[in-house]
């Protein structure tokens, strides 16, 4: 990659698009590509060929998605599913269209069976059932994966696939009625010391575990596979460790400083029981995470903070 040509980044402003954007600038490129979503709707085809035909990227990012927790997964269920397909589809065929030279496509590791074997391992990949709360999600990250192999396989697109782990960072969502677990909780706890509230409620028993990675280190991996991955399939992006629930909540109540005490709401679910990736073959390839899990909770609290986000 040269470190003048253009490279659209499709969902710049989001927490992962504008993690690879602030990387890539770190690592001396300057000719970026971005639109918000107001000003080119990726669900439209005809627009995003249109944006095609006059750019001309050479690399695209695609990190553009509908995203959101349990909550909004579950609620949502046809939008999860139309937008990210409409997204993907048009933005994949495009880049074909105007024959950029490299796309990385974003997942989730939500594509893997609700009982796959743990650690996940790329080839556990439609071996079993999906978690039905967020299975529309899914379904569209998979068809993704698997548009990029069709598009490698017939016309020899280099068009890869990541599927990162549990994101936070900066620009992470904390509205609460959307929001991933991380982000949320430090919401609770945060607004519960202001309040003095004498309890905290999480959601479920507290006893299903999660792989948590800062989104900077994601933009890290990505940028590591942009220059050096060229595979049909995907690879799993993930720091190698979990952690319940539970746990995370008190960590996040010790970061944050509150004192009152944590309760379940057992009338809540609690989704996939664990989601651990195996990522060996990310480490074989030579890239390794580098932000602690309570290092990257404390630096994201800490900023917030700074940002009179309260």
């Amino acid at each position: 990659m040269k470190k003048t040509e253009k490279i659209y980044i499709a969902g710049h402003r989001g927490m992962v698009g504008s993690a690879i954007h602030r990387k890539l600038k770190q690592e001396g490129f300057t000719n970026f590509i971005t639109k918000t979503s107001k000003q080119l709707d990726l669900r439209n085809q005809s627009k995003v060929d249109r944006f095609f035909s006059k750019e001309k990227p050479d690399y695209v990012i695609l990190a553009a998605a509908k995203v959101g927790g349990i909550m909004a997964n579950n609620t949502y269920r046809a939008e999860f599913l139309y937008d990210n397909l409409m997204i993907q589809n048009n933005v994949i065929n495009a880049a074909h269209g105007v024959g950029v030279k490299k796309l990385l496509f974003l997942g989730s590791s939500c594509i893997y069976p609700k009982f796959a074997p743990q650690p996940l391992q790329e080839d556990s990949l439609l071996t079993g059932i999906l978690e039905p709360t967020n299975e529309p999600y899914a379904i569209a990250k998979i068809a993704g994966i698997k548009m990029c192999d069709a598009y490698r396989a017939q016309y020899g697109s280099n068009f890869i696939s990541v599927m990162p782990t549990n994101l936070y960072g900066p620009n992470d969502n904390y509205d609460l009625k959307t929001s991933h677990v991380l982000p949320a909780l430090i919401r609770k706890f945060h607004e519960a010391k202001v309040n003095k509230e004498p309890h905290v409620m999480m959601w479920g028993t507290g006893k299903p575990k999660r792989e948590f990675l800062h989104v900077d280190d994601l933009a890290d991996a990505c940028f590591f596979l942009m220059k050096s991955f060229n595979e049909a399939g995907f690879v799993n992006i993930g720091c190698g460790e979990d952690i319940a629930i539970g746990e995370l909540g008190k960590l996040i109540s010790e970061i944050v400083g509150y004192k009152g005490t944590i309760k379940n709401d057992l009338s809540k679910p609690d989704g996939t029981p664990r989601k651990l990736m195996d990522i060996s073959k990310l480490k074989k390839a030579g890239w390794s995470p580098k932000i602690g899990l309570r290092e990257g909770i404390q630096k994201v609290y800490n900023d917030l903070k700074s940002e009179n986000w309260y």
